[in-house]
């Protein structure tokens, strides 16, 4: 097969430059290790994890207390132990890099102006509230939860629960009362910290009853602190509730920072509960701290002072993993609010206003730019602009093209997939190497990631489950009310023993590139041919008079097969014969005849998690004839009126 063109080469300069390039040479240098090229390095760092670990923990000079005789406990996943022997803190390594030149964060929200927050004034805010924890009983193990938007105040309360030793956990405003509940119920929070409003899409919400709903249904909540713009008063006869001016008035306190083992709990991320109670995923200081500074000093290449963004909420992993931009002496760039507000254009707008370098944010967002023909190299000054990286969903081959065409043809475009789970990426960005059309560049370093056939055997530039065949840091220490690790076993150890299936079809091409097919739990299975959703969705992409599209395959008896595609129209458009032809006539002459849909159904909306990721599974059962309430958890849905087509669909 002809090797394909790339989009992007980076340059002898960039190369040279490159944060992956200075760590192979500090290997030649301090360590004696000839590392030519970065296949090398990944080869080392996968069969040598122990001594890659090791040399990454010396690279970034980490500060702790004690010392370790090994770097792992040798017992295989999920029982592997890390650095044991060790003590140390994630918020002391952020203020490391604290500094008057630049600011800390640069946040905007969808009506207010720029707002910088300087080293000296993020410091201040996390003293206060450290003090006050403390002064409340806070310690280290503890858990403080925040219902708050994605504004530097979040991560203020987060640093400063973290440097208590504390274990934080957060959830979106956007969370209606029952997914929080069952979010937060489970670990048990002992402080809780909540905003009584925010926006979206130019609307005001209120959450002042969500507030007093929590505090029922969280009896563990001792302390509430509450950041409200009219002072909004709170009663709780058992609970102390403070306003957030209150608790950070005193700016001069010392911050505090208590180490604990490598393996404490750092945070509480979640599954996302559609079918069933999310999944409490506890990963923990020190794997967290190594991970994000090998990927985003590797592969996201951050540096000392760029600007680095991403599009996110607090209920989604992207918000705890962009703190990692701070870790190497980057700014943090925050905004808050809808992203089509008031058009499109909001970020890109934004982008040139700060002069953001990194610009991260999800496929779909891209695809949406796409469709509505947005140009952001014609509207806006992106000159600062270095890399946009894509993840949430299988970003295709048109994605790739339309950021070269229309946001900057010398920009270097980083694909990633991981997920909630190690709260990072499995495969991602490679600044030394060039950049193929829907292909990701590389399996990071020290990811053993490989591809596995039905029988378990590796596979090569075939379609096979992708698997972790050796541990890492920031895999999860375990699940919160999971010590017998049966939840966390049956999750990613039942079908390869001993090896972690992630649930995702992938291929790793000739270039040691990954292509993602989608989830292998929502697998179109026609005929005993396997077809990615990611393939479907990519055609039917290509529709304009198609706004999106959810697809599901159902097996019937006598080796039948029913392969229903559900479409969303774009308004003023509704579904027609020639419609039906053109969607089928695109699957077809992109793919296959049997990537054709059985029937072709209008429906006015796709159901969503609350983290943006496609039902597919659930529908799956819905249309099988299973109760939604069975299936699917309305509270961990954002669109739940959505899922109500589908059962009517089945009568």
């Amino acid at each position: 097969m002809k090797t394909p063109t790339p989009l992007w080469t980076p340059s002898q300069t960039a190369i040279d430059q490159a944060n992956l390039t200075a760590f192979m040479r500090w290997l030649g240098s301090k360590k004696h290790m000839q590392v030519n090229n970065y296949s090398q390095l990944w080869e080392w760092s996968t069969t040598e994890p122990d001594q890659f670990w090791d040399h990454v923990w010396q690279y970034f000079d980490i500060l702790h207390d004690g010392s370790y005789k090994t770097v792992t406990n040798g017992q295989p996943m999920p029982h592997t132990q890390w650095f044991e022997g060790t003590r140390l803190n994630y918020a002391e390594h952020i203020f490391r890099k604290a500094t008057t030149k630049q600011p800390a964060i640069v946040f905007k929200g969808e009506t207010g102006d720029v707002r910088e927050v300087s080293w000296e004034e993020l410091k201040g805010q996390v003293a206060a509230l450290q003090h006050y924890l403390a002064s409340r009983g806070v310690k280290a193990g503890d858990r403080v939860a925040a219902y708050m938007p994605c504004i530097p105040e979040a991560s203020a309360a987060f640093l400063a629960a973290s440097g208590l030793g504390a274990t934080w956990s957060s959830c979106s405003p956007d969370f209606g009362t029952p997914a929080v509940i069952d979010r937060f119920a489970q670990i048990e929070p002992k402080v809780l910290i909540a905003v009584d409003h925010y926006r979206y899409g130019g609307k005001v919400f209120d959450k002042t009853t969500t507030i007093q709903e929590l505090l029922q249904a969280l009896p563990t909540v001792e302390t509430v602190i509450v950041l409200a713009e009219n002072n909004t008063a709170f009663i709780h006869p058992k609970v102390t509730i403070v306003h957030w001016e209150e608790v950070t008035r005193n700016k001069a306190l010392p911050l505090i920072f208590q180490r604990v083992p490598f393996g404490h709990p750092l945070w509480v991320l979640y599954s996302s509960g559609t079918t069933g109670l999310p999944k409490a995923i506890v990963h923990s200081q020190g794997g967290i701290l190594l991970e994000q500074l090998k990927y985003g000093t590797f592969h996201n290449d951050f540096r000392a002072g760029d600007r680095c963004f991403w599009y996110t909420t607090t209920g989604w992993m992207m918000w705890n993993y962009i703190h990692g931009s701070l870790l190497a002496g980057g700014v943090m760039v925050l905004y808050d609010g809808s992203p089509a507000f008031p058009d499109l254009n909001a970020l890109w707008q934004f982008s040139e206003e700060v002069g953001i370098h990194h610009f991260g944010t999800s496929a779909g967002y891209l695809l949406a730019n796409m469709k509505a023909g947005i140009a952001p190299a014609r509207d806006f000054d992106l000159s600062q602009l270095r890399s946009i990286s894509s993840t949430g969903s299988t970003l295709p081959p048109e994605g790739f093209t339309w950021v070269y065409k229309e946001v900057k043809p010398e920009i270097w475009l980083v694909s990633m997939s991981g997920g909630t789970d190690v709260c990072s990426a499995f495969v991602g960005g490679n600044p030394i190497w060039p950049v193929y059309a829907g292909e990701i560049q590389c399996r990071a370093l020290g990811c053993a990631l490989e591809t596995f056939d039905e029988n378990g055997e590796a596979i090569k530039d075939e379609v096979g489950e992708m698997v972790i065949t050796q541990a890492m840091p920031s895999m999860p220490i375990y699940f919160w009310n999971d010590s017998a690790f049966k939840r966390y076993t049956e999750s990613y150890f039942e079908t390869f023993p001993g090896v972690w299936r992630h649930g995702d079809w992938a291929r790793i091409t000739p270039r040691q590139g990954v292509v993602i097919y989608g989830r292998s739990d929502a697998t179109l299975n026609r005929g005993g041919v396997r077809i990615g959703t990611s393939e479907i969705y990519r055609a039917v992409d290509k529709v304009k008079e198609v706004k999106d599209s959810l697809i599901i395959c159902l097996e019937k008896e006598g080796g039948q097969f029913w392969m229903p595609l559900f479409v969303v129209m774009q308004d003023g458009a509704s579904l027609n014969d020639a419609i039906k032809t053109k969607i089928n006539t695109t699957l077809r002459n992109d793919y296959s005849p049997r990537h054709v849909p059985d029937e072709i159904i209008a429906v006015p909306d796709i159901p969503y998690t609350l983290s943006g990721k496609k039902t597919e599974t659930p529908v799956k059962k819905v249309l099988m004839g299973k109760a939604v309430k069975e299936v699917v958890n309305a509270g961990a849905l954002k669109n739940p009126e959505a899922i109500a087509f589908f059962t009517r669909f089945v009568k």
